[in-house]
Parts: structure tokens; sequence; C-alpha cells
């Protein structure tokens, strides 16, 4: 049996003899080069190789284990190779050309630049101190949700006001905008799901006309915020919650998903999704993630999914 795979290389540049060796690796993997491409910008290249891989017949089902472990086998041989300053993705080439596809990402870090936890803290003068936390966090060193109560607590007293400063500081990651324009004007949905705050994603959940959003609601009380957050954390299970959820909505199966984030609490959602991309991400995120994207510009992600 034999199951198409798509390998997907970035990179800010990618020499002749990165792309000889790339070759290599693929044919010594017992993959046939289909078809070659080579796309991106000033600021990035690509490099598109499609091929096909023989590979044992699965325990589930003859296509998906068969299609699971050739990308298993494709991954542990670029895996064992050296690929500096270039991204290497193995990505099952039924996902790239599936009809609709639902992108979900995290917002802090991922879809925006800061860590908006960060920017309110700055208000209060606990910056340092919650930064500190928020990278504990990220690294899955403490429980998200109680490090999140914690450093909300911060926050108490702050005036209503310092919302509104905190989002004119807000930047996009490079390319954020562009990869959500060209999910969208391909016919897919896009969804951002975050630990952070409703207040400071809507409007710009609204300005990138996206289908979805989630985050948490700081509590205010006679226009100044209180310390605590309303209902129940946006945790990592929630997060792949509200990624299976949104895909049933679509009537997009969970393999034409794709999950982008960062830190700990993304890695539900990462696992769950079809394909689970961690965005210059934490060391154990990378490890998990089905690929991992260290260039800053967030829409390297279309590349990958063949958008």
């Amino acid at each position: 049996m034999t199951s198409y795979v798509t390998v997907v290389c970035t990179g800010r540049t990618i020499s002749v003899g990165q792309q000889q060796e790339l070759m290599k690796v693929i044919r010594g993997a017992g993959a046939t080069v289909e078809t070659e491409a080579s796309t991106g910008d000033d600021r990035f290249q690509v490099r598109t190789i499609e091929t096909v891989v023989p590979a044992g017949s699965g325990e589930d089902s003859p296509d998906g284990g068969n299609l699971a472990a050739a990308i298993h086998k494709l991954r542990a041989a670029l895996r064992d190779a050296e690929w500096p300053d270039i991204d290497i993705t193995v990505v099952p080439t039924v996902l790239r050309q599936a009809g609709r596809k639902l992108l979900v990402m995290d917002v802090d870090s991922t879809l925006i630049q800061q860590e908006v936890i960060e920017l309110l803290a700055d208000y209060a003068g606990k910056k340092d101190e919650v930064a500190a936390v928020t990278e504990a966090a990220m690294r899955g060193e403490l429980d998200f949700a109680q490090s999140l109560h914690a450093r909300v607590a911060t926050l108490a007293g702050l005036p209503l006001d310092v919302i509104g400063k905190v989002q004119g500081e807000i930047m996009l990651s490079d390319g954020a905008a562009t990869l959500v324009a060209a999910f969208h004007a391909a016919g897919h949905a896009v969804g951002v799901v975050s630990g952070g705050f409703n207040q400071i994603l809507e409007p710009l959940a609204r300005d990138l006309e996206l289908d979805y959003w989630q985050a948490n609601d700081l509590e205010i009380v006679d226009g100044f915020l209180t310390g605590k957050v309303l209902g129940a954390v946006i945790d990592r299970a929630a997060k792949e919650t509200y990624l299976r959820q949104w895909a049933a909505t679509e009537g997009i199966a969970m393999a034409d998903t794709i999950a982008v984030g960062d830190g700990a609490n993304d890695l539900d959602m990462l696992e769950a999704a079809g394909l689970g991309i961690a965005f210059n991400a934490k060391p154990a995120v990378r490890r998990a993630a089905d690929a991992a994207l260290n260039l800053p510009f967030l829409d390297a992600v279309r590349h990958v999914a063949g958008v």
C-alpha cells in the first residue's frame, strides 16, 4: 500500500545543498517524489515536495493506519538529519487538498506578539512578577487555571480604561492578517481560542472577521477590574473542546483541522487537530506537535496547510 505525503520546507533561505540533502533523505526513506515546487517571498522561502511513501497496513484501517505509518517513517528520517535554520513539516496530502478546513489559533504570542496579561499587569506595576508566572505556565510547570487566577488577582483595582490602552498596544504577529485572509478567500473557517480575555480579544476578532473566538471574561464592577475571572477558565482542555465544537458546527472532519499555538495550554488542541503546529513555541510543545515553525511569520502556516 502507498500513502501520499507532502514535505514542506520553510526557511529564510534554503540553499541548493540543503535541497539536495532533503531529496536524498526523502528517497532514502523509500518515498517516491512526484512533484516539487518553490514559493515564498522576500521574507522566507518554501520548498514543497509531494511524495508517495510505501507503508504496511495499519491497525485501525487500511488507509488511516497506512498514512500514519508513512508519516511517522518520513518524519523519523527527517528528524535524524541536521537542518540548520530551516523547518521541515510532513503533512498528509489529503489535508492539504481538503475542500474545507478549520484553522484554530492561540492568541497571545501566536496571533499577536505580546502576552496580554503582562500588558495589563504593567499598569499595576506587576509586569515582571506576572511575566515569570506566565513563562512557567507556558512551559507546563504550573496549573494554568491556578496560575491565571493568581495573575489576574494582581490587576485588582485597575480602572476600566486600561482595557482600551492595552488594545492600542497590541501588535499582530507578522503575517497574521495575511494568513486569515488567505484561509477565508479559499473558503475555510478561522477561529481563535485564548487563555486571555474577551474584552481585549473581541475587537481584534471583529477586525479580522474571524468566524469564532473565545477567551476568559474579566470581572468589572463600577468601572474597575476586581482581579477575578468570570466563569470557567479557558485552559488546555477547553481549547480542545472549542476546536471540536467549531469543527462540528462547520461540518469539517477533525482530520481537516489545523491548530496553532506556542504554550503548554495548547497541547490538547494541537494533539486533537489533523495537524498541530507549534509556532515559535516552548521546547516541550515543539516536541509534541506534528510540526514546528520557528520563523516569525505566521503566514508560513498557509504554505504548510496548502492554502
